[in-house]
């Protein structure tokens, strides 16, 4: 097959690996394809002294990337799935999503090692408003500080702001080559993570049918049918990257299990449920947990952070 694609991708170091990575990949299958890949600049990526929670809206990492791809720009985008709102732009879809390498969250603490061995009052930075619930929730002695930048300079910032720990995704580390640097790999049951963390998204225009066809091989079932799950919940809860909840969804044979959590932002206040149904009902299991949570006291909380369901917003 002989075609021309451009990939469109965040320029931090670790966007340019997965959009490599996807690059090789195609060529691999289609050596005939000619790949192009160019660097777009996110609202996220220019707003770099602000915590992500305070800037407000969604798609702060996908908009830019979403605009080249309807303006033909680009052919295709490569994002981190838990970037992505759960509601595209009309004329676009997932064209793929990428085989899970690991959903967990990583703490990186070289003096303490783990979480439990952290001082009272020890300082933990984290860009994630979800991963600063969960920890304070699990540990509220902590000093929880605002960590931004790309993954680099985030760990570069271990040392330069005097910190205890930091908190990152251990998916990203893995890419990078950096999991040698994981001290900890922390217990879903005490940080569960975000829609989609660990996956990539490769979105494209839903009239491109020829470029649905080609990402075919690259695209994972069992983990598109766990993220369909985690993002129907959040979906249904109106909720962005930058609310603390917490989801993580896992296929076993025709089962699909799905857990959830919801917090306030000092993570004083949680509520956390699970549902199980067959792997194809994702979306309807995704969506069921979510009303029952926010039914069972998750309005209360999310209502402090303003977001809630579009069904409640249209009964007000």
């Amino acid at each position: 097959m002989t075609r021309s694609l451009i990939i469109g991708t965040r320029g931090s170091k670790l966007a340019l690996w997965q959009a490599n990575h996807v690059a090789e990949r195609i060529h691999e299958q289609y050596p005939d394809i000619e790949l192009t890949i160019k660097h777009v600049i996110t609202t996220g990526d220019k707003i770099q002294d602000v915590p992500l929670s305070k800037i407000g809206g969604k798609g702060l990492f996908s908009k830019e990337l979403e605009n080249q791809l309807l303006s033909g720009e680009i052919d295709l985008a490569v994002h981190s799935l838990k970037d992505m709102p759960t509601e595209l732009p009309d004329g676009l879809v997932l064209g793929a999503i990428t085989e899970r390498i690991d959903a967990q969250d990583a703490l990186i603490s070289p003096k303490y090692g783990c979480l439990d061995k952290l001082p009272h009052g020890a300082r933990v930075g984290t860009s994630s408003l979800r991963r600063k619930a969960q920890i304070l929730n699990y540990r509220p002695d902590l000093i929880v500080v605002d960590l931004r930048g790309n993954l680099d300079t985030r760990l570069a910032k271990l040392d330069s702001q005097e910190l205890d720990a930091i908190l990152l995704a251990v998916s990203g580390l893995k890419r990078l080559g950096w999991d040698e640097k994981i001290t900890q790999v922390l217990p879903v049951d005490i940080c569960l993570p975000a829609v989609g963390q660990g996956a990539l998204a490769i979105e494209i225009r839903s009239d491109d049918s020829e470029l649905m066809t080609i990402l075919d091989f690259i695209h994972h079932q069992e983990t598109a049918a766990a993220v369909t799950a985690e993002r129907a919940f959040l979906h249904y809860l109106e909720g962005g990257c930058q609310v603390p909840i917490g989801v993580y969804a896992r296929v076993e044979d025709d089962r699909l299990m799905l857990d959830a959590i919801i917090l306030s932002p000092d993570g004083k206040d949680k509520m956390q449920d699970s549902l199980t149904g067959q792997r194809e009902e994702g979306k309807t299991i995704g969506e069921t947990l979510a009303q029952r949570m926010y039914a069972a006291g998750g309005q209360r909380i999310l209502a402090e952070l303003s977001v809630g369901p579009k069904v409640e917003e249209e009964k007000a």
